[in-house]
């Protein structure tokens, strides 16, 4: 029987084992898509205690509470970070094969050398242990990012933000690349004109533009991407619930602009189509710069009204949805592929049954032009457990190019999650060592552990031009 949490944790081969030990496990990473925050990092943040760096927004975490009996107010309450952290760890006995399980205690053992499992019995001993650490120096936000050696953070960001962090950043000569990531989705959420009209005030302030069209919009925007790019951004991002396509003029898009902008009420099929012609716009633009445009896809967001009202967005009432996709998407990436105007793009989904035809749409607009130029993305949000990577792995293996995928990514708030990424790795070894030894891949350890390398970093850093 092997030991929980070995060094040969998911590993069942000597295949697997050489391919992660000696190839994989040195990989520098590039999480080229998170959630953390900038100000955590231009300030150092030195967080008090384990509860901060680990349940702050961590709506993973709060769904299992929630699922365990645990009462609101140890989530995202008012309740002490002692006594959340302690909810937490009653919680955590009974997420047995949730990955949650894995990550909380690869994550204690690879910051803190903490073995032991977190459960009622033993909270207080991790918590003393681990907070003693976390108020040192070498606990820094910075200094955790070293402790994992991350080469390049790609944060999330709204067109309207000032990016001051990112100048601070830059400014103290941080060795560690932290670079802005586009998210213009608010830019484009004209769904609810009031609050829409709100963030085009803030859009106004930040871009110095008098917004009355559709072309002042547009103006604006392109003024912030010129800018997002000054301060080394390469990557836009789209959070969508399905992707829209749908036929437009600029004459009619302008007019329902307008018309958000006077606080009408606008139609479906008129947030479709202003939705649509934002979305090119947005791609024309990346593809100008040269940048990598990303797209998830597939969530079906704020569940609960009652709950949405009570705590707001992010709170972990999201879920899988099943909205159609092929059609639009195929009609979107065509737009622009008819001009040659398609960037290089990586597509997300988080529905598995849509595995198969996310990997067979990336192979419909590949030209040549660069390897791996459509991505099939990695498992994302509900899909980053074993089974999820495990299986947008076996897709893409059997229907595109696994050796020129940019692999994993944190899509975390939190900065204990880089474990994620030696997660990914120790899986893609185990497939690939399975393989071997059953002799349905051949025992070329040189090319085999090359791939590896590929897919943990080099493709990575090759193909978002962030060395460029």
């Amino acid at each position: 029987m092997k030991k929980f949490l070995d060094e040969n944790f998911l590993l069942h081969s000597r295949t697997a084992e050489i391919l992660y030990h000696e190839h994989a496990a040195r990989m520098p990473i590039i999480d080229y898509h998170c959630h953390l925050s900038p100000e955590d990092i231009a300030t150092d943040r030195q967080f008090d205690n384990l509860a901060q760096i680990w349940l702050e927004g961590d709506h993973y975490k709060w769904r299992a509470m929630r699922a365990n009996g645990v009462e609101e107010k140890y989530c995202t309450g008012n309740a002490s970070d002692r006594e959340k952290f302690q909810k937490w760890a009653e919680t955590v006995p009974y997420a047995y094969r949730n990955p949650l399980y894995h990550w909380t205690h690869l994550e204690l053992k690879r910051t803190f050398g903490i073995e032991l499992l977190l459960n009622p019995d033993t909270a207080a001993e991790i918590w003393e242990k681990a907070n003693a650490m976390l108020r040192t120096p070498a606990y820094s936000v910075r200094n955790l990012l070293r402790m994992m050696k991350v080469e390049v953070i790609c944060t999330t960001d709204d067109p309207a933000d000032s990016l001051e962090h990112h100048f601070r950043i830059r400014k103290d000569g941080f060795e560690i690349m932290v670079l802005p990531a586009w998210r213009p989705d608010k830019a484009m959420a004209i769904e609810n004109p009031d609050a829409y009209n709100a963030y085009l005030l803030k859009l106004e302030e930040t871009s110095n533009t008098e917004i009355a069209d559709l072309n002042d919009l547009l103006y604006a925007l392109q003024g912030r991407h010129d800018f997002f790019h000054s301060m080394g951004c390469r990557l836009s991002d789209h959070g969508l619930e399905t992707m829209v396509a749908e036929d437009y003029t600029e004459t009619e898009v302008n007019k329902i602009f307008i018309k958000a902008r006077k606080g009408e009420s606008v139609q479906p099929e008129e947030i479709r189509k202003f939705k649509s012609a934002m979305l090119v716009h947005f791609a024309l633009m990346d593809h100008e710069r040269g940048w990598v445009q990303q797209f998830h896809t597939g969530a079906l967001r704020n569940n609960s009204l009652r709950l949405f009202e009570a705590l707001g967005p992010d709170k972990g009432f999201d879920s899988i949805g099943d909205s159609e996709m092929a059609r639009p998407l195929s009609k979107f990436l065509d737009r622009l592929d008819r001009n040659q105007r398609l960037a290089k793009t990586i597509l997300y989904n988080l529905n598995p049954r849509d595995n198969e035809m996310i990997a067979t749409m990336c192979g419909n607009f590949n030209d040549g032009s660069v390897p791996g130029k459509m991505q099939f993305g990695s498992g994302w949000w509900f899909m980053d457990q074993k089974d999820g990577i495990e299986r947008q792995l076996n897709t893409l293996s059997q229907l595109g190019l696994l050796s020129r995928f940019v692999g994993m990514l944190t899509d975390s708030r939190s900065f204990l999650s880089y474990p994620r990424h030696e997660y990914f790795r120790r899986i893609l070894c185990n497939l690939l060592g399975n393989d071997v030894e059953k002799g349905e891949l051949p025992n070329d350890m040189n090319r085999l552990g090359k791939m590896v390398e590929d897919i943990s970093y080099f493709n990575a850093r090759d193909y978002f031009g962030f060395y460029d």
